[in-house]
């Protein structure tokens, strides 16, 4: 006998989304349409339904926010939603990679840098190339990150990426080519990865090492990803790869409110 009236819960639309849970499903879910009580619902519907906790894998762009929906399904249904696996795509690309690093010949120790120490790193690398020297206005280290960090996240080149948003630095693309360049050697002599080489490494581990994807495939048998039309490129990839062989996979989003397109988020992923 099930413990929720899912019914009296939910409106026709909002149960709909809770009831569908083989294959892929994409929910447009604007402004006050109920999206966090559609995820809450549906994560207590499958574990009534005896999916095991651990097999579900809850994607959200804030720890805070996939800590709140499950423990808002822990107080609809009981303790069990909160084994659910939750947190951010960065988050579980970490938990992954700790496991798998030897396969990408890094090391398990790794150092996760932030935006600043990152931008850091940058500028020592800048000036290391003697570009703090040039007569010319030379981009600025958080300046040269963005431009770094969208052409990985949207998969793009270096002079595609400022062709379309950077015009004013188009003249030093040979000049950011490097930079970027002599950063990764960097960040690989010193075991350092940052926010995007997380998703990078992640997405290169399912690729190409398909026991694991496969493994991962099993493991998280349900897959949900909230703010979908906040992923990038690289995300949405990542997404695909660990529901390639069940497709049990719902994303949620509203393609009018992408507010993450500084980091190379895509409403058209939608």
């Amino acid at each position: 006998m099930q413990k929720i009236d899912y019914r009296k819960e939910l409106n026709p639309a909002q149960l709909k989304a809770v009831e569908s849970i083989d294959g892929p499903y994409l929910v447009i879910a604007g402004a006050g349409s109920g999206k966090t009580r559609v995820l809450v619902h549906r994560v207590a519907y499958l574990v009534e339904k005896g999916v095991k906790p651990e097999q579900i894998l809850l994607l959200t762009f804030t720890r805070r926010a996939s800590e709140e929906m499950l423990r808002r399904a822990a107080l609809l249904l009981d303790e069990r939603c909160k084994n659910v696996s939750g947190g951010t795509f960065h988050s579980f690309a970490n938990m992954i990679l700790r496991k798998y690093a030897k396969l990408l010949e890094i090391s398990n120790n790794f150092t996760i840098l932030d935006q600043s120490d990152a931008e850091d790193a940058v500028n020592f690398v800048r000036a290391k190339l003697g570009y703090h020297k040039s007569e010319k206005r030379f981009p600025r280290k958080h300046a040269i990150l963005e431009v770094i960090s969208k052409s990985v996240n949207k998969s793009s080149q270096i002079s595609d990426v400022l062709y379309d948003e950077y015009p004013q630095f188009m003249e030093f693309a040979e000049e950011i080519k490097k930079i970027r360049d002599e950063y990764n050697k960097y960040k690989r002599q010193k075991s350092l990865l940052d926010y995007d080489d997380l998703l990078v490494f992640l997405k290169n581990l399912l690729s190409h090492h398909e026991d694991v994807r496969a493994g991962l495939c099993a493991k998280y048998k349900y897959i949900m990803v909230d703010e979908y039309q906040d992923t990038n490129k690289l995300q949405a990839h990542i997404a695909c790869l660990l529901a390639a062989d069940h497709a049990n996979i719902m994303v949620v989003g509203d393609d009018a409110q992408s507010i993450y397109s500084f980091r190379g988020a895509n409403f058209k992923n939608i």
